[in-house]
C-alpha cells in the first residue's frame, strides 16, 4: 500500500514517550497529523503509552518487573495495559480528527506471537492485515494503532511500538518516521547542527560499529534498521515535538531518513 487506492504518498508514524504526557502538546502534534492528512498525506499512526502503562499498574497496585530492562507484562499486567493503550488510542484519535482508534483486537489486525516466556503476555509481530488499514485510508480515515497485537487465541500481547511500526510499513509498503525527542541522526555527537539529512543501511551500521552513532540513538536507528529489513522503503528519525515536524520530514527538511542500500528514495 504504497499509496493504496489513491495516488498519495503513505506514511506510518510512530509516536510515543513522555511526549505524550502533555497534553498541550500532544494535542499539537495531533493537530498536525490532522493537517497532513486533510492534505492529501495518507497516515498510519502507531502508538506507544509506556509512561501511562506505568502509571496504570502504579495505580493498579501491580508490581513492575523487568528482565534485561525490558518490562514482564505477567496476567496481572496485560488487562492494565490494554485498557490503557487502548483509551489512549481513543483520545489520540479524538484529537487527530477523522481518526479511528485500534488495536490487534479489532479484526485481527495485528497478530503476534509469545516473544520470550520470562516476558509473558509480550509479543513478535506475525502478522499485520494491511487490508483493513487500505481501506480506513481510502475512506479518508486516519487507523491509530495501539502496540497490542493478539495470538492465535486471541488473547491479548504487549508488543514494542517500533517493531509494530515497522512491521505495518513492511505490510502497507510505506514510509515510516519515528518521533523522538532528538533532531535525528547526527555526524558528530558532540555538534546538534551536524544532522544528517539521509543514511544508507550500510553506512548506519558502520557508524554503529565505529560508535559514531552510540548511546540512546542505537536503539532508535536499529528500530528504522529493523524497518527497513522488513520491507519498509524508508524510515526517518526525527524530532517530534515541533508542530511542523512530521511535514518537514515528509519534505525532507528534517529527521535523518534512512534508506535501504538497493535503492535510493526519493523525498515525497
Amino acid at each position: 500500500m504504497s499509496s493504496g487506492g489513491g495516488s498519495d504518498p503513505t506514511w506510518v508514524v510512530k509516536y510515543g514517550g513522555n511526549a505524550m504526557t502533555d497534553p498541550a502538546a500532544r494535542r499539537a502534534v495531533a493537530a498536525s497529523l490532522g493537517t497532513l492528512r486533510d492534505g492529501g498525506l495518507r497516515l498510519i499512526v502507531v502508538h506507544g503509552g509506556g509512561p501511562f502503562i506505568a502509571r496504570g499498574l502504579d495505580a493498579a497496585g501491580v508490581e513492575s518487573r523487568f528482565v534485561r530492562g525490558l518490562r514482564v507484562t505477567d496476567a496481572a499486567a496485560i488487562g492494565v495495559v490494554e485498557r490503557e493503550l487502548t483509551l489512549l488510542g481513543k483520545h489520540l484519535a479524538q484529537e487527530i480528527g477523522d481518526a479511528i482508534g485500534l488495536t490487534g483486537r479489532d479484526g485481527g489486525l495485528l497478530t503476534a506471537e509469545v516473544a520470550d516466556p520470562a516476558l509473558g503476555r509480550v509479543g513478535r509481530v506475525t502478522g499485520v492485515r494491511a487490508e483493513m488499514l487500505t481501506l480506513l485510508a481510502d475512506a479518508g480515515l486516519t487507523p491509530v494503532l495501539a502496540c497490542l497485537a493478539v495470538d492465535a487465541e486471541g488473547d491479548p500481547l504487549n508488543v514494542n511500538a517500533d517493531e509494530v511500526a515497522g512491521a505495518v510499513a513492511a505490510a502497507c509498503r510505506a514510509r515510516v518516521a519515528f518521533l523522538t525527542d532528538v533532531p535525528g541522526v547526527l555526524d558528530d555527537p558532540s555538534d546538534p547542527d551536524s544532522r544528517l539529512p539521509e543514511l544508507t543501511e550500510a553506512d548506519a551500521r558502520a557508524r554503529i560499529e565505529d560508535g559514531r552513532i552510540a548511546g540512546g540513538m542505537i536503539p532508535k536507528v536499529e528500530s528504522a534498521l529493523a524497518a527497513l529489513a522488513r520491507g519498509a522503503p524508508s524510515a526517518t528519525i526525527l524530532d517530534g515535538r515541533g508542530e511542523g515536524a512530521v511535514a518537514d520530514a515528509v519534505a525532507g527538511r528534517s529527521g535523518t531518513r534512512l534508506v535501504r542500500a538497493d535503492a535510493a528514495e526519493p523525498a515525497a
